[in-house]
């Protein structure tokens, strides 16, 4: 989905003042996210992110009833436009100051001292994007390249069901990244709620282990989030296994945009080559 579908699905649902053509877009992704006044519209990239996008406004209910910084809803339903979900969020309000790692791990010790909620939370399928992925990305990748991360998708799947946890299992983020935390007024709050799960908690803790050793996070940065959350995940020894299931999801979650981007496929080769070598100090670059 490229701007410009995701404009025309904005206006044909009629969730904004006018035509939604004033629109700012604030990120595209398998979500066009937009903003105008006080309200965020997130248009999701196809029908299969229906019953996601209106889990995610039900997450959204239980942390604002759990007293957890989150962003909310401004309205209760998802709607299908097009063939594409439509959900409607407050706006907030402008950042003070970019997130740190510690800000993450502060909202993650709230997050992991939640009992489970009055609702199914699903497992973390951290690998279950990659066909859809792969998919999406059509001729533009080799298929060698494909079949090589179809390959490492259903090992890395095999060892993670294996992991004995650390941590008690239960809701964790699923993508816990500085950038799903936005600083304003207030403090520290998180977003992009959709990759709630109930799963391992280390999950949400390789998430920035791996930042550090491939998106160039400083170390000290890092051990400011082991510090602030209490444990460096890096201990364990499951981290490698949860770790090698990322690379490969970031891997393939790139591939989505490879038909209309050079930098995305360039990505995308710089990714699965070094995963082929086998060399995990290889930088990658956010997309």
């Amino acid at each position: 989905m490229d701007e410009a579908r995701a404009r025309d699905v904005l206006a044909a649902a009629g969730v904004l003042p006018g035509s939604g053509r004033d629109a700012r877009l604030l990120a595209l992704g398998e979500n066009a996210v937009f903003a105008v006044g006080d309200l965020v519209v997130k248009v999701g990239s196809d029908a299969e992110l229906l019953e996601r996008a209106r889990r995610e406004l039900r997450i959204a209910v239980w942390l604002a009833e759990a007293g957890v910084p989150a962003v909310r809803a401004a309205e209760a339903e998802a709607v299908l436009v097009e063939g594409h979900p439509v959900t409607v969020w407050h706006r907030l309000p402008e950042p003070v100051r970019p997130a740190e790692p510690r800000d993450l791990a502060g909202l993650l010790r709230l997050v992991h001292a939640l009992p489970a909620p009055g609702f199914e939370l699903p497992p973390r399928e951290l690998l279950g994007g990659v066909e859809r992925w792969l998919r999406l990305a059509g001729d533009a990748v080799d298929p060698a390249d494909a079949a090589f991360l179809r390959e490492r998708r259903d090992g890395f799947a095999a060892a993670a069901a294996a992991l004995t946890p650390h941590l008690p299992p239960g809701p964790i983020h699923g993508d816990a990244l500085t950038r799903n935390v936005h600083v304003g007024p207030d403090g520290p709050v998180l977003v992009d709620l959709e990759t709630f799960s109930a799963d391992l908690r280390e999950h949400d803790l390789v998430v920035m282990a791996l930042s550090r050793d491939r998106y160039g996070l400083p170390a000290e940065a890092y051990d400011s989030f082991a510090d602030t959350y209490g444990w460096d995940v890096r201990e364990w020894e499951g981290c490698p296994v949860l770790r090698g299931a990322r690379e490969t999801a970031s891997c393939a979650w790139v591939a989505q945009h490879a038909q209309d981007n050079p930098q995305a496929l360039a990505e995308f080769k710089r990714r699965v080559a070094s995963l082929r070598d086998g060399d995990p100090t290889v930088r990658w670059y956010p997309f």
